[in-house]
């Protein structure tokens, strides 16, 4: 339990050294990923007006068939892609990349290269 709380207030730390420097606009909002042991969540902030542009996540319901587990780097290539997809939608085009403390590997890059894959720019 102690290497779990560890763990966590590590990553806080590291999340909020990485939030002074990232600010969603509404032209270039922030796209924020959360990942757990099951699922991955991403959704796409305007940090001037406090409000989520899109969001996409393992959870959502006409994804989960196409998922299965959602665990896994397929899984966030698929949420990328659609969370990507949504944000075209509302002509968005360019994003800030918030990586929330975590590494920048695995779930986290499958997310960002199939977002970046299906046109959103870094």
């Amino acid at each position: 339990m102690q290497s779990t709380r560890l763990r966590i207030s590590r990553r806080l730390r590291r999340k909020s050294g990485l939030r002074k420097r990232l600010f969603g606009t509404s032209a270039r909002p922030r796209l924020t990923v959360f990942r757990s042991r099951k699922h991955i969540y991403a959704q796409l902030v305007d940090d001037e007006r406090g409000t989520t542009v899109c969001a996409a996540s393992t959870k959502t319901k006409d994804l989960q068939p196409k998922i299965g587990y959602g665990g896994n780097i397929a899984a966030a290539k698929i949420v990328g892609a659609e969370l990507a997809q949504r944000a075209l939608e509302k002509s968005i085009s360019q994003v800030c990349f918030d990586r929330n403390g975590y590494r920048y590997h695995g779930r986290l890059k499958g997310l960002a290269d199939a977002a970046r894959e299906a046109g959103l720019k870094f």
